[in-house]
């Protein structure tokens, strides 16, 4: 008997949420089982609904994708998630492949590329759009996958990325907490060394700091104002453990080909 593949969507705007429900579940083959708006969401939907496939965006508010998808595969590794962004950059991709996503696929391509890539992925394959494969080869020859670290990006771990996200977009230590399952006294730790790494004393620069790495929209910072209510900055601590991109580029290849 043929069974339908359980798609869970995670994507923050409706009208791509609801557009992408729409065309898969007219193909007949794949049966939308659950609808994430942050990357909580798609993690509990991951552990409630069993979804063979997630289509997780990685810009989302709260938990982004990238965090997401790292606990999903650690708690559930058969899942397959596909990356849906806008992102091209290097920083993301390999944040992205380093999480364990099985395609990274990029939102201006066709639909009909997109059911490759989905494809692909349920037959045990990797996949990446044409352009990120390009580019990320590119980058491989030209022995740029390895950079010293010289900004931001490269100085924070992953987790401290995603507690900067959330803080930029003007959440307490508290709210920061609930989202990633960490204590407030965590964050605050966290937030200690982000500042002693980045040199920076106040809030005001750590929102510049997330604006100039890309982790928040122009939208977000519209409305993201430090919280007078919020814990006073802590003293510095000594930085968490943790290590930023870099490393061999993992065996991806585009469409078609195995891993």
């Amino acid at each position: 008997m043929n069974t339908k593949c359980r798609v869970v969507i995670a994507e923050d705007h409706d009208l791509l949420r609801n557009g992408l429900r729409s065309m898969l579940c007219a193909q007949g083959d794949y049966d939308v089982v659950g609808e994430a708006r942050d990357g909580k969401e798609a993690c509990q939907q991951a552990m409630t609904l069993a979804p063979h496939l997630i289509l997780m965006d990685l810009s989302m508010r709260g938990m982004n994708g990238i965090d997401a998808s790292a606990t999903i595969k650690r708690r559930s590794p058969e899942v397959r998630i596909i990356a849906l962004t806008v992102h091209q950059s290097e920083e993301y991709v390999r944040e992205a492949l380093r999480a364990g996503v099985d395609g990274y696929v990029l939102k201006d391509v066709s639909f009909d590329e997109l059911l490759v890539a989905m494809r692909s992925v349920m037959q045990g394959k990797k996949h990446l759009s044409a352009d990120v494969y390009g580019y990320m080869v590119e980058s491989f020859v030209s022995g740029r996958e390895a950079p010293a670290p010289k900004h931001a990006w490269d100085v924070l771990t992953a987790r401290e990325r995603s507690v900067l996200k959330l803080i930029a977009e003007g959440r307490t230590n508290r709210q920061v907490g609930q989202y990633l399952n960490l204590s407030p006294k965590t964050i605050e730790k966290y937030r200690a060394s982000m500042m002693h790494k980045l040199h920076i004393v106040n809030l005001t620069e750590l929102v510049l700091v997330a604006m100039s790495m890309g982790l928040l929209t122009s939208l977000a910072a519209k409305c993201a104002e430090p919280n007078v209510d919020d814990e006073h900055l802590p003293e510095r601590s000594e930085p968490s453990a943790g290590s930023g991109p870099g490393g061999a580029l993992p065996e991806y290849r585009l469409g078609e080909t195995g891993t």
